[in-house]
């Protein structure tokens, strides 16, 4: 049995526009587990900057630190979503997500998870720029004495 999900782009549909899969599979016996939208705050609850890149790259480093405290890696994921304040910022947030992607699936050979990015007009708290909610697989709790 896999840990990880199964992703990939069937031929039927056009290639993604960007960095993610069309499809993704939990594996058997899996537990699937939903990430709460996570932002640029850092461990003492500071925002990380008041750019997108560097809020992008901290909520990030959060759901990364979550899957750690969850026992997986990013191998798990199966999809993230995205909403970003302004289409301007697009380039610096997928630059961002694209340095993630590169450490977190370096051998590239298991695809990327799902991926929706959405503008928004605003979120939570006006200095909030990015916020990134997502959902991953997590083993059955092992059942051996």
């Amino acid at each position: 049995m896999t840990d990880v999900p199964r992703r990939w782009s069937p031929a039927s549909v056009a290639s993604p526009l960007g960095g993610y899969s069309h499809l993704a599979e939990t594996p058997a016996g899996h537990r699937l587990v939903f990430i709460a939208g996570q932002v640029g705050n850092d461990l003492d609850g500071s925002l990380a900057g008041n750019e997108v890149a560097a809020q992008t790259r901290q909520a990030l480093g959060n759901i990364e630190a979550l899957l750690t405290a969850a026992g997986v890696t990013p191998a798990n994921l199966m999809s993230l979503q995205s909403f970003l304040v302004g289409a301007h910022d697009i380039p610096d947030f997928r630059s961002e997500l694209t340095a993630a992607y590169h450490r977190w699936f370096a051998n590239g050979a298991q695809g990327l998870p799902g991926h929706t990015l959405l503008v928004v007009q605003a979120l939570a708290k006006p200095e909030l720029l990015v916020e990134i909610q997502g959902w991953f697989t997590l083993p059955p709790p092992d059942e051996s004495p």
